[in-house]
């Protein structure tokens, strides 16, 4: 059992000349750092409780909070963990119970929108906790990596993500808050996507730098990043042709400067 399971499991249990701990267990404690109003007002907004009779928003979004937490790797794996600890799982605040099926049925008809609204919400909370971070550059400005990544899949249960003859994949774009490595925007999407059209749906944020590799060589798109008073850093390309037009000297990256 993971180890986290098991300080669940000794938290609550009495020891030999030690009286018994009778409080939060360390998931619990986690989970009180959440802003369950919040997640209400998302729950509410996409009438998320609409015809649920038992197993609510809130206990899928805790079985997956688990889920992640403990590197859990299916919903059998959910399934087994939650109830090996049957009589632990309602002091963890989930008050359904857990099934494999009404798990699943929960993620395919549940409005995604609730958990991207909520994930916004706790994005807002951490960039605050970071605002002063050092992360080695003296800049005032925020400072953005943009990258994506191809995820290989498994053909046979995922048909609809084919990618190459025999093969399925997704790929990851991530726009990444470098002072405390925050994800600010996430977007999955078919693997054949160029990287460079995360461009396309990303709101440049004025006095910001980002960060790229040559994969997002559009001097269009960076011409657009450009407008709104963004500065960017790219690779350059090897074959790439260009005339330096004029230079200023360097100083003090300031946002009087800029």
């Amino acid at each position: 059992m993971n180890f986290i399971l098991w300080s669940f499991y000794f938290r609550c249990q009495p020891k030999e000349g030690v009286t018994m701990n009778i409080g939060k267990t360390i998931f619990s404690q986690i989970m009180d750092f959440l802003p369950l109003h919040e997640f209400r007002k998302c729950v509410k907004r996409y009438r998320g409780e609409y015809k649920v009779k038992s197993f609510s928003c809130l206990d899928q979004f805790l079985c997956l909070a688990f889920a992640q937490l403990t590197y859990r790797e299916s919903l059998r794996d959910i399934e087994a963990c939650l109830r090996s600890m049957q009589n632990k799982v309602y002091h963890m605040g989930i008050r359904a119970k857990i099934s494999r099926n009404t798990l699943a049925h929960a993620n395919e008809r549940r409005d995604w929108r609730i958990f991207a609204d909520f994930a916004q919400v706790l994005i807002h909370q951490a960039r605050s906790l970071y605002a002063d971070d050092d992360f080695g550059v003296e800049l005032d400005q925020t400072v953005y990596a943009l990258d994506s990544t191809t995820i290989d899949l498994c053909l046979s249960l995922f048909p609809w993500a084919r990618f190459q003859k025999g093969k399925a994949a997704i790929k990851l774009h991530t726009s990444l808050d470098l002072r405390g490595s925050i994800p600010t925007a996430v977007k999955i999407t078919d693997a054949r996507v160029y990287e460079l059209c995360l461009l396309d749906e990303l709101v440049p944020e004025p006095w910001c730098f980002y960060v790229m590799d040559r994969g997002y060589l559009d001097f269009a798109r960076l011409y657009t990043l450009n407008l709104f008073h963004s500065c960017f850093v790219i690779r350059s390309r090897s074959n790439i042709k260009f005339r330096r037009i004029y230079s200023r000297a360097v100083g003090d990256v300031t946002r009087s400067s800029l």
